[in-house]
């Protein structure tokens, strides 16, 4: 149970912190334009970083093997969607519109990068395969995320994505992302080198879009609109969402043949969503709107999906050696 405590960490307990934060002290009047202008320059800063951060030639060296990233990204981006519509049955009757587009939602985010990549080592399986892998999801989700919105949301009347709105992205998404890119070789390597500063810009920019998100909605009556039964609800079904995934990505690694180790990327790859991406996605994708709302099941999946993964990975690493050899 070591390795459900190192990612059930302090970042995962400052969000939900930042919640009731929100939910006691929500930012209102000029604090709360204050906080919307700081929350666009924090989401801007995270997609540099992440610009500097990915370097494309390591995303193109490892294409070649495009069976098993083509596997995940449809599982990402194909099979996630399809299963979130087909959830659409739930609502209004058993989870409200607006946290079912929040299940939505969370089916068409990127994977995650670092806890996918970190699983796939615990559990020995292809880690430079999670590598490319997960961030070719994280680099083509910039483009497809808000397209998925735009093709699957809009259509049902949870988002009104416009013009305006389309430039928001570029502005504040893309713009900064291929700024990073370009100064990467200049940048890269001090990104590279000063890990903790580029954490805390991370993981504070995370936080600040939690409690922009939710001190908006308290101040719309978020806990009005959702009971504890609700909450209840959306646990089990977060958990069923997760359940079904893991088993489809098992099964489908198995059918196509891929080895244990091309399995395991395809597991821990295909079956999580990327709250880093997600959060700051929905800050612009979703303004105006009920951003605490829609973003609360991706949050309640993405703990859940580092409590299972944990326990997965931890198990499939104490395998026998020989069971990589037999497989």
């Amino acid at each position: 149970m070591q390795t459900v405590g190192r990612y059930l960490d302090g970042f995962v307990l400052a969000i939900f912190g930042a919640v009731v934060l929100a939910s006691i002290f929500p930012a209102t009047g000029a604090a709360e334009d204050v906080l919307a202008w700081a929350t666009k320059i924090a989401i801007a800063l995270l997609f540099l970083l992440y610009g500097a951060r990915m370097s494309p030639a390591e995303a193109w060296q490892g294409v070649k093997h495009w069976r098993l990233h083509s596997v995940i990204l449809a599982i990402t981006f194909v099979a996630f969607p399809l299963i979130g519509l087909a959830l659409r049955v739930l609502a209004p009757t058993v989870i409200s519109d607006d946290l079912y587009t929040g299940i939505l939602y969370l089916c068409l985010v990127p994977s995650t990068v670092q806890s996918s990549i970190a699983f796939t080592s615990i559990a020995r399986g292809n880690v430079a395969g999670a590598i490319v892998s997960a961030s070719f999801s994280n680099i083509i989700g910039v483009f497809v995320t808000p397209l998925l919105v735009v093709l699957l949301m809009s259509t049902t009347g949870d988002a009104h994505i416009d013009a305006g709105s389309a430039v928001a992205i570029l502005l504040q998404l893309l713009v900064p992302f291929l700024v990073g890119q370009a100064l990467r070789p200049w940048v890269g390597g001090w990104v590279q080198r000063h890990a903790k500063p580029t954490k805390i810009v991370d993981r504070g920019s995370i936080l600040l879009v939690v409690y922009a998100a939710f001190s908006e909605s308290m101040n719309e009556g978020i806990w009005s609109t959702v009971s504890v039964g609700q909450i209840v609800v959306l646990l089990i079904v977060c958990a069923v969402l997760l359940a079904v995934v893991m088993g489809l990505s098992s099964a489908v690694g198995t059918r196509l043949g891929f080895s244990l180790e091309d399995r395991i990327v395809i597991l821990f790859c295909g079956s999580k969503k990327s709250l880093a991406s997600g959060l700051p996605m929905a800050a612009v994708l979703f303004a105006g709107g009920p951003v605490g709302l829609i973003v609360l099941p991706l949050m309640v999946f993405h703990q859940l999906q580092l409590i299972v993964c944990a326990i997965v990975a931890q198990r499939l690493g104490a395998r026998p050696d020989r069971t990589l050899v037999s497989t």
